[in-house]
């Protein structure tokens, strides 16, 4: 189980909680099935069936934020809020007011939601108490502050903080592509993206092709930044790194699999699969922060 995007803050020193009160403490917000009335449901649930709220390897815990959502469409609501108001004229004799609307709409969200279907979404989320670093698997900024948001009502104080680097990722991974060099223990990939900095909102993308050095002189002399770069990490983890200091399309190497136990249970290869993860990406964070001239 890796992860495929990380969204990668600082752990508080002061975080102390070991997986036993880590638990009792997102047990405060367990995830509740949704309710025929309720638009959508948060709550934490099992990383691992049967392994509690908190899956503990050697000092890595893993937690998991399940959604559900139901699908009504605003489109579906409008046509029936639009029918319902077309038989309210014909009866009183005059089209319904803006206020009359609302509560039209609001019957119709109230008729609809029992009968709508929903969806569940689960993020996991992995905290690394040894190295003290806070990693949500998604690429949505609003996914990830709803899982902040939830961690914050379980835990007081709030152990999370945003990560601050040195130099500008933007201005980094420019510098990489104007020397077509990257930092010890990484090498370029073949994907890139550079925007303009002005108002202009000009972009330029390179898919699956190395970015010519000289042509990446010209972008950068014409205004524009490196705003997403792909990378490999040693070897052994490929990713694309964008201007937030965001990691997407993480993906282990092959290199990575060749220790792998083909008779191993299913559980015994989570673990070690978690194991693996939390080692390599721990070490791959710090070379990143340090390629960025550390922490500010």
């Amino acid at each position: 189980m890796w992860f495929k995007n990380l969204k990668i803050y600082r752990l508080a020193p002061e975080f102390k909680a070991d997986a036993q009160e880590l638990e009792q403490q997102l047990a405060k917000q367990g995830y509740q099935a949704i309710g025929s009335r309720d638009m959508q449901s948060l709550g934490w649930v099992e990383p691992r069936a049967g392994m509690g709220l908190v899956y503990l390897q050697g000092g890595q815990y893993l937690l998991c934020l399940r959604q559900a959502k139901k699908l009504l469409p605003a489109s579906v609501i409008n046509r029936a809020a639009r029918d319902r108001a077309g038989e309210i004229e014909e009866q009183q004799g005059f089209k319904p007011g803006r206020k009359q609307m609302r509560e039209i709409k609001e019957f119709i969200i109230d008729e609809l939601l029992p009968q709508a279907f929903h969806t569940e979404r689960d993020i996991s989320v992995w905290i690394d108490t040894r190295n003290h670093w806070f990693v949500i698997d998604t690429s949505s900024g609003a996914r990830a502050d709803e899982v902040l948001g939830m961690l914050a009502k379980a835990i007081d104080p709030f152990p999370v903080r945003p990560l601050h680097v040195e130099r500008s990722p933007a201005a980094a991974m420019t510098g990489w592509l104007a020397d077509d060099e990257a930092p010890e223990v990484f090498s370029i990939d073949q994907d890139t993206e550079l925007s303009s900095t002005g108002n202009s909102g000009s972009k330029v993308r390179y898919s699956r092709q190395t970015i010519a050095p000289e042509d990446a002189c010209r972008h950068i002399q014409s205004g524009k930044q490196c705003t997403r770069l792909a990378m490999t990490w040693a070897d052994r983890v490929s990713f694309v790194l964008t201007e937030g200091l965001d990691l997407r399309r993480v993906t282990a190497l092959d290199v990575l699999k060749e220790g792998q136990g083909a008779d191993d249970t299913e559980a015994e290869r989570f673990a070690s699969d978690f194991v693996l993860m939390t080692g390599e990406l721990s070490r791959l964070i710090d070379d990143l922060v340090d390629s960025f001239g550390g922490e500010k």
